[in-house]
């Protein structure tokens, strides 16, 4: 059998990403979202933003589910719009069931604003799995942001800093479960 080239090796065992980016585009798109992706990628993060990292032909769950399966840390940006989106929802819902971190950022959207409504389009089962994670986020500490008020480069700041922090604990973290498998 050949063996594959050490580039190409380290390119398909290596995640696609370091923090997945969950939000609803047509809230946020052109603004937290896009600055957090730009700060943490010239800060050498590898991070995952639907329209940065996916082009045409690309099978949106595949592609998504992979790379929030693959990363380290998620940053959910609530939204007022956000509850409207099953994409946003099933994300939440992978990056909770798959235990990452999540840093939750609400913008211009208080947390007990945020519900799960039932349209008649989703299954029982899925509602009550988008719920559970809704309820999680909710319950995690969390950066809040009024955009007619709040300060931008605060909120940038604040959220790289949090999004980094988190990704050198997971690592700290999967560092010291490696040296304790290694004791065994």
């Amino acid at each position: 059998m050949q063996r594959l080239p050490a580039t190409l090796y380290r390119k398909v065992a290596r995640p696609a990403c370091d923090v997945f980016i969950n939000h609803r585009g047509i809230d946020t798109k052109r603004n937290i979202a896009g600055l957090l992706y730009d700060s943490l990628t010239r800060n050498g993060v590898r991070a995952f933003l639907d329209s940065k990292n996916m082009k045409p032909g690309d099978r949106l769950f595949d592609h998504i589910d992979r790379a929030i399966l693959g990363c380290k840390v998620g940053v959910a940006v609530f939204s007022p719009s956000y509850c409207d989106s099953y994409f946003c929802l099933h994300e939440l819902a992978l990056l909770m069931e798959s235990r990452k971190r999540v840093v939750p950022i609400f913008f211009d959207v208080k947390p007990s604003n945020l519900l799960v409504k039932d349209n008649g389009t989703c299954p029982s089962k899925e509602l009550r799995r988008f719920r559970l994670a809704l309820e999680e986020a909710k319950n995690t500490v969390g950066i809040t942001f009024d955009s007619s008020t709040g300060d931008w480069s605060e909120l940038l700041r604040d959220a790289s800093d949090a999004v980094m922090v988190n990704l050198m604990e997971v690592e700290e973290e999967r560092n010291r479960m490696m040296m304790m498998k290694m004791r065994v």
